[in-house]
């Protein structure tokens, strides 16, 4: 356990569920570690230290410019302010009053999901409206086309694992269609390793989080053409004031951005690939779990072991997901799946010996569960219903 969990009382966490928000995201890189604290005790000119984050991101993304902001989410919001107001001054001010501005943004139904919050919402608290194009399991060039009008200001673009699988159009069908109304396009990837292949595909502002893959402090990235990006750092004259991101966080982009071009993703690739195969051996007779390797689902370098959680395990996969966190160690899975009787296990932010540890706990809650029969008791919808009352009853 580090001292900091001593010293407020916390639970330790080993994360075998990715790079999630709700438990701190990744770990944070030296470099950026080392920034941040560098930073802390002085004073900088911010708008010229964003503009060294314009040059850093410019070179990592072949984007024109870019920015730090608070969060991906945030950078959402101030991308479709900044399609609306351009760098016009009175209108960034007047926001979310879009009065005489164009103030709908299209997005494909499949893309309107939850990530934490919903993508809609993000949208909507710059004053825009939000046009669904097509339905969730299918939207087609043709519904995309009708949605676009003279009242659009943008089109936006999620690649995220929450987003529909089938029946979506792809990022170029998109960009073009959208570009043949003269129409801007903003593409949310906060989880994705891609850097480049978004801007070379014509996208005119793209979005990143600076602290899940990279390994860096709370904060967003945004990439794009010039005017665009400098619109949208501008709404911190406006909107943009409430997300405003400190010092620490751009200079902990910045540091991770320049970290990750060093990176060795092969050696890290290596070693991840690694954790999984012990996984999938240490589980392997594992009574009433079937298991397979499951490659990333946005095609990021990364497997992901998924676990079907069956009857002979004596519990259901949400109630093995609760068990495990509820341990000491707390563990955590990836559980987006629950309800169908997956769970995942993302290496990522583990080392071989908190895998092994992963493993062993798993094990030990259905040994627990078939002895004591126990599990396979509470309902999922019981399930939900437990984890929305214990978020609306905090603090207590």
């Amino acid at each position: 356990m580090a001292a900091i969990h001593d010293a407020l009382g916390l639970a330790p966490v080993i994360n075998a569920s990715g790079t999630m928000t709700v438990i701190g995201a990744s770990r944070v890189v030296p470099e950026a570690v080392a920034a941040v604290a560098s930073v802390l005790p002085e004073f900088v000119d911010i708008a010229d230290l964003q503009r060294k984050a314009s040059a850093v991101i410019a070179a990592a993304t072949g984007a024109e410019a870019g920015f730090v902001t608070s969060s991906s989410a945030s950078a959402m919001t101030l991308g479709v302010a900044a399609a609306m107001t351009g760098a016009d001054p009175a209108a960034i001010e007047r926001l979310p009053d879009t009065g005489g501005l164009r103030d709908e943004v299209v997005v494909p139904a499949g893309h309107l999901v939850n990530f934490g919050a919903p993508v809609g919402q993000m949208i909507r608290l710059s004053g825009a409206m939000v046009v669904s194009a097509g339905t969730a399991f299918d939207v087609q060039p043709f519904h995309v086309a009708a949605a676009l009008s003279e009242r659009t200001a943008a089109g936006l673009f999620v690649v995220s694992h929450h987003v529909v699988p089938t029946g979506q159009p792809d990022l170029p069908t998109f960009v073009a269609l959208c570009r043949a109304k003269g129409v801007p396009v903003i593409v949310d990837m906060a989880s994705e390793y891609d850097l480049t292949g978004a801007i070379a595909a014509g996208a005119d502002l793209v979005i990143w989080s600076a602290h899940k893959f990279l390994g860096g402090p709370t904060a967003g990235i945004v990439a794009g053409r010039k005017d665009l990006v400098r619109a949208a750092y501008l709404q911190s004259r406006g909107i943009g004031r409430a997300m405003k991101v400190g010092k620490e966080g751009i200079v902990g982009a910045i540091a991770a951005l320049e970290a990750w071009g060093r990176r060795d993703h092969a050696a890290a690739r290596a070693r991840e690939t690694a954790i999984v195969a012990a996984w999938l051996a240490a589980l392997a007779d594992a009574p009433g779990l079937t298991l397979r390797r499951q490659p990333d689902w946005t095609g990021n370098p990364i497997d992901r072991v998924e676990i079907g959680v069956g009857e002979a395990a004596g519990l259901f996969a949400w109630e093995l997901a609760d068990r495990l966190a509820a341990r000491t160690p707390s563990i955590r899975v990836r559980a987006d799946l629950v309800e169908t009787g997956i769970v995942h296990l993302d290496p990522c932010n583990l080392d071989a010996a908190e895998a092994e540890l992963v493993a062993t706990a798993i094990r030990a809650e259905i040994e627990a569960a078939r002895a004591q029969g126990d599990g396979r008791r509470l309902s999922h919808a019981e399930y939900r219903t437990a984890g929305l009352a214990a978020a609306l009853a905090w603090p207590d």
